[in-house]
């Protein structure tokens, strides 16, 4: 009964410490780390102490394979340097960083103890930089290299900390160290591979979709303990197979085994990453009073806590900066992948949150360990300081070193040539397929709705937010009123009892799955209306710059001359079609398209991508 409670108690925190921090706009796992601190030291709740192997087996595969699985496989590829140099290079040389100032300040601690404890604080959590990098809205690449790194970095602070723990009850050679490197990362990979492809093959083969949607929700133990088993990164096997499994997945058959999977993955990501930041500040209360009678005393302890938290605040920019410009000093790098601004490697030094995993790790060391506590201890207040310091400053310090997070007018834009494209490819298809006996109104009814979806990613382009609703979403809001009549007809004659529950049921799933094509035409307009009407375009109707601007053609071999002279580069190139400057659109670094006409008034450019025609104003914010 008692942990029947509990469970329900954490959810329903979950819920509301969810619920309040978005509807306040405040970051939600640093709100629930707080709840959970306020919780522990209340006298009508018990002492929470968290079993590591509850969170490194239970709760660890299942959030990492949910933060792979969304995670894209090219992305993740393309950044792989970085990613590298942080999850693996970054976590070795933290571990030895904070273990050598451990050692300085506690020499009652044996070195291989401060190693662990190096190890343990080593890794930023995937849960914290996931959910805060996104929130802030920093550049894509920024959230995807943390995001990559943090799905990592885990394993090789596991593997350090096996090798320190193994120190600690013997000796250990060096040789065992790189041995035991190579077996978790070769080990890991082909588990992690093996397991995708199995898993994928069997779900080829099912149609039904809750054995379907649950043989997806067993893959992250499917992966994690085989691996175990053979002493191989689990953690690692994980990330493979959610990578893979997420890149397979939109080819897989079976559209409604997918979205029932996505639904399901979503619940359990939402309970598991939200739950685990409250467990942390639950932990508080417990941890804070096993130190008081440390023989070191509890001055000397805090002391000494809050000095190795700077060291780990400090050491990550010590690393990251060297090894993201160092590596470009080699001219074959640098022209793959020209050096970014100064404030890429400054964001990514201070978006180091640790989280659970380092709380959970902590606590494997053994038990006979002396001043283990205070090892505990320091790694609790790395937990809570990264998180405080770091996560309720990086908004501020993203819009204060002006780095442009993902163009919404950029996206939109991307998604309507996209959707065109699809929509070419259906209607190719069709004309391959349709037969003269074919009725004239069903090739019509065809060709009419999949246009519409096509159009309707333009609408909201070529309209302004402020004013009414497009077509498609005046079409959604009147659609959702007469599924709501029709379902409240349905339910009457349910009452009614003329109908069997297998025909009911059947109808209002129709019902349900037609309601839930239409929310996201009507969260766009909920979306815009909450936004204060502001929109990718402003009241005013027709646009005289579109009007008086004249057709340009394509530049031959078109280059963004400032980002060739910064050594950034360019996302898109637009021209301006006043004086023919070719500059990098807004997901660029340098933004100079939008810098050009700052400097110069000139209203209208045009994109000069392959097979784009469209014009944008900019003292309008009018699509042409």
């Amino acid at each position: 009964m008692d942990i029947a409670l509990g469970l329900l108690v954490i959810v329903a925190v979950v819920c509301a410490g969810s619920a309040v921090g978005r509807k306040l706009n405040l970051p939600v796992p640093l709100l629930l780390v707080l709840a959970g601190v306020a919780g522990s030291f209340l006298p009508f709740i018990p002492p929470v102490e968290l079993n590591p192997e509850l969170v490194l087996v239970g709760l660890l595969p299942p959030l990492l394979y949910a933060a792979a699985f969304r995670t894209s496989l090219f992305d993740f590829t393309s950044n792989r340097r970085s990613i590298g140099l942080l999850s693996v290079g970054y976590v070795i040389f933290g571990t030895l960083g904070v273990g050598l100032v451990v050692w300085w300040l506690f020499p009652e601690i044996p070195l291989p103890a401060a190693i662990a404890l190096g190890a343990v604080v080593a890794p930023p959590d995937a849960v914290a930089a996931t959910a805060i990098a996104r929130r802030v809205g920093m550049p894509r690449r920024i959230v995807n290299i943390l995001e990559g790194e943090s799905l990592v970095n885990d394993a090789t602070a596991l593997v350090c900390l096996r090798a320190a723990v193994a120190a600690i009850a013997g000796s250990v050679s060096a040789l065992d160290v790189a041995g035991g490197f190579v077996l978790a990362a070769g080990g890991g990979l082909v588990v992690g591979v093996a397991a995708a492809y199995i898993l994928t093959e069997i779900r080829k083969r099912i149609s039904n979709v809750a054995i379907n949607t649950s043989t997806s929700l067993m893959a992250p133990f499917v992966a994690f303990l085989p691996a175990e088993a053979i002493h191989a990164s689990g953690v690692l096997a994980v990330v493979v197979t959610g990578l893979v499994m997420g890149t397979k997945a939109p080819s897989m058959p079976n559209g409604a085994a997918r979205q029932s999977a996505r639904s399901n993955w979503d619940t359990v990501q939402f309970l598991l990453e939200n739950a685990v930041f409250l467990l942390i500040g639950l932990q508080v209360r417990t941890i804070v009073d096993s130190v008081q009678d440390d023989s070191l005393g509890a001055g000397r302890v805090w002391l000494g806590c809050a000095v190795i938290l700077l060291a780990v605040l400090v050491l990550r920019p010590l690393w990251v900066f060297p090894s993201t410009y160092l590596p470009r000093l080699i001219p074959a790098v640098q022209r793959k992948d020209p050096a970014p601004p100064w404030q890429f490697p400054a964001i990514v030094s201070w978006a180091g949150m640790r989280g659970v995993v380092t709380l959970a790790a902590v606590l494997t060391l053994p038990g006979d360990l002396e001043h283990r506590n205070v090892l505990v201890l320091a790694a609790m207040v790395v937990v809570g300081g990264t998180l405080v310091l770091q996560g309720f400053t990086l908004p501020a310090l993203v819009r204060a070193l002006g780095l442009p997070g993902p163009d919404r007018r950029e996206d939109a834009l991307n998604q309507a040539s996209l959707m065109q494209l699809a929509t070419a490819a259906g209607m190719e298809r069709l004309e391959q397929l349709r037969r003269d006996s074919d009725p004239p109104e069903v090739m019509d009814m065809l060709r009419r709705r999949t246009q519409e979806r096509g159009l309707a990613a333009w609408e909201r382009l070529g309209r302004p937010a402020a004013e009414a609703a497009t077509p498609s979403q005046r079409y959604a809001q009147l659609r959702m009123a007469m599924l709501e009549a029709e379902r409240d007809k349905v339910l009457e004659l349910r009452r009614g009892g003329d109908y069997a529950h297998e025909v009911l049921s059947e109808v209002l799933e129709r019902l349900d799955v037609e309601e839930s094509m239409l929310d996201a035409s009507l969260n766009e307009l909920d979306s815009a209306a909450a936004g204060g009407g502001e929109g990718l375009s402003q009241p005013g109707g027709a646009c005289d710059h579109l009007t008086a601007a004249m057709p340009s053609p394509r530049p031959d071999n078109p280059a963004c001359a400032g980002c060739e002279r910064e050594g950034t580069t360019p996302v898109h190139l637009r021209m301006c079609l006043a004086c023919g400057h070719v500059g990098c659109c807004d997901s660029s670094a340098g933004r100079h398209a939008s810098r050009h006409f700052k400097e110069t008034g000139h209203p209208v450019m045009r994109s000069i991508e392959p097979g784009e025609e469209w014009r944008w104003c900019y003292v309008d914010d009018l699509l042409g």
